[in-house]
C-alpha cells in the first residue's frame, strides 16, 4: 500500500470512529505515516 493511501485509510477511519482507544492508536499511526511522509518529502 502506498503510503498516501495509508494515510487516507487512517483519516477515513478516524471520520466515523468513536471508540477513544481505537481513535488513539488510529492518531498514532497517521501521525507516524505523517512523519514518514515529510521524511520522504525532504530527501526528494
Amino acid at each position: 500500500m502506498e503510503l498516501q493511501q495509508h494515510i487516507e485509510e487512517l483519516r477515513a477511519e478516524l471520520s466515523w470512529n468513536d471508540d477513544s482507544r481505537e481513535r488513539l492508536q488510529i492518531e498514532a499511526e497517521l501521525a507516524a505515516a505523517l512523519a514518514d511522509q515529510e521524511r520522504q518529502r525532504r530527501r526528494s
